[in-house]
């Protein structure tokens, strides 16, 4: 009951914020990515900070073209703009967390860095190397107060908000009124996105329908022929944009999208170019602001330790159309009547991006939000 409220106050909020965007003339929109850049290529000098060295555990192999590969991102660039000594350690899987984080521990980098790590794992690692500090991304703990490890520093990205806003384009956007989101499982992380994105194309498109659905199974964020067969029966029942949020298994809602002639949205890092004309727009999880930041405290002695929670409003979270990605290649590749619309979208979603951050609009936060 307490959610359905939510959602009307919202619904009614943001169609005001959307319909007033959409009653502007198109012209006037002024695409930010396409204006003269009046900034000079100057380079700045590489500082020398090799005497500070870092490790970060990957939980796969490079390659996911999703939260992994943002998280490598990061760490190159720390490397490349920092100056400091780094080292990526990819693994194949749980049965190798254990054994990577003791071996880099061993070595006592200033910081060492652990992606999507199981709790019971980081529990241990911290508890046993209580004077190694460590930056954690991408792992939840329910069972233990954080506050408790003055070793610990994490990150929580809040993906609620720019989930939102790709809700807002799915509902522009959809030919037949139904859209859909596959998830890796049905956890509050991933519902973070889900619901936010849920909510957004009800504001946009209160007749649309959204079809939800998970993975499963033993590996949900490591099969894509499962997700493949889900995002097909879902454009079997007429469902034409899909939202995936499943990790490595999610490339098989792009390519069930791409091999139908339907669409999809992506998540964690910039997936548009993956199949050009098919992805229409990507929610961006900064894992690589994440990891480069663990890196930067590190430089400057400013262990943060605890929670730190950031989202949309601090740059880790947002989508690939932004300023500073500026993909476009939906524009170049996409159907001309979906194309043609994309101004009045952009405004739309520009629009919500402000409320939001006014506090006009509050997106239920699935992590936080009472059952």
């Amino acid at each position: 009951m307490k959610r359905s409220l939510l959602m009307l106050c919202l619904l009614t909020l943001t169609l005001f914020a959307v319909s007033g965007v959409i009653a502007q003339d198109d012209e006037e929109y002024m695409d930010p990515c396409l204006m003269e850049d009046m900034e000079t290529d100057d380079m700045e000098e590489v500082p020398d900070n090799s005497d500070i060295t870092f490790q970060i555990i990957l939980p796969n192999a490079r390659g996911d073209r999703s939260f992994i590969d943002s998280a490598a991102k990061g760490a190159e660039d720390a490397i490349a703009m920092l100056g400091v000594d780094g080292t990526i350690i990819e693994t194949a899987g749980v049965n190798e967390h254990d054994a990577a984080i003791r071996r880099a521990a061993q070595e006592e980098p200033d910081i060492l860095i652990t992606i999507a790590i199981t709790e019971d794992v980081m529990i241990e690692m911290l508890e046993e190397f209580d004077d190694q500090n460590f930056g954690v991304q991408e792992t939840l703990f329910f069972t233990v107060d954080i506050n408790d490890f003055p070793n610990l520093s994490l990150f929580n990205i809040d993906t609620h908000e720019n989930s939102y806003l790709t809700g807002i384009i799915a509902g522009m956007l959809s030919r037949t009124g139904k859209v859909g989101a596959v998830g890796g499982g049905d956890f509050p992380g991933i519902n973070q996105f889900i619901i936010g994105y849920q909510e957004g194309v009800v504001a946009a498109c209160p007749d649309c329908e959204t079809v939800i659905s998970y993975v499963g199974g033993s590996n949900p964020f490591a099969d894509p022929v499962r997700a493949k067969e889900i995002a097909l029966g879902m454009f079997d029942e007429g469902v034409d944009i899909i939202y995936q949020v499943a990790g490595r298994s999610g490339e098989g809602v792009l390519e069930a999208a791409n091999e139908t002639g339907n669409f999809a949205i992506g998540v964690d890092s910039n997936q548009d170019d993956l199949y050009p004309g098919t992805v229409i727009v990507s929610a961006m999880k900064r894992v690589d602001n994440a990891v480069f930041a663990f890196v930067e405290n590190a430089v400057n002695d400013t262990f943060v330790s605890g929670g730190t929670t950031v989202g949309l409003a601090e740059g880790f979270a947002g989508l690939s159309w932004d300023v500073g990605v500026c993909s476009r290649t939906f524009d170049e590749f996409g159907p001309e009547d979906m194309v043609e619309k994309l101004p009045e979208v952009r405004m739309a979603v520009e629009a919500a991006y402000e409320a939001i951050l006014a506090g006009e609009i509050e997106v239920t936060n699935a992590l936080i939000a009472d059952e």
